[in-house]
């Protein structure tokens, strides 16, 4: 996927259905990690919730394994989230890299963070669907 097919988007932009997107913000706190297991292959991974926010808002960004270390090398830096993926944790939408995402310095250095507006607080429904399983 090219860079140019991805929209840019802020944080108060951010539906569960949103894909194919850029955000650029600025890393506010590091939480505590913790592990867990996967239920896909039952290993064990890292995980941390990361305050992060811009003018429009602020939201978690859930950090796997090696990017723990990344946010916390760029804790109080804006970096910008290309190719992001937003799940729903609890009722809770959640950014991360995902599969194909990643995260760079940014061009553009955020001042202000609406910190009033915190999207992750906001309960809303996982657009998951269990797959249907077909049996021949």
């Amino acid at each position: 996927m090219s860079e140019r097919e991805l929209k840019k988007v802020k944080i108060a932009d951010i539906t569960p259905s949103t894909r194919r997107f850029e955000v650029t913000f600025k890393v506010l706190n590091v939480g505590e990690e913790r592990s867990v297991i996967s239920r896909k292959d039952s290993s064990e991974h890292r995980v941390a919730d990361v305050l992060v926010g811009d003018e429009t808002g602020t939201m978690i960004f859930s950090a796997w394994d090696d990017n723990i270390e990344k946010m916390k090398e760029h804790e109080g830096e804006t970096v910008t989230l290309k190719n992001g993926y937003v799940s729903v944790y609890r009722g809770s939408m959640r950014l991360s890299t995902g599969r194909y995402g990643s995260i760079e310095p940014a061009n553009e250095e955020i001042q202000d963070v609406n910190t009033e507006n915190n999207i992750s607080e906001k309960q809303v429904e996982s657009s998951w669907r269990p797959r249907r399983r077909r049996f021949y």
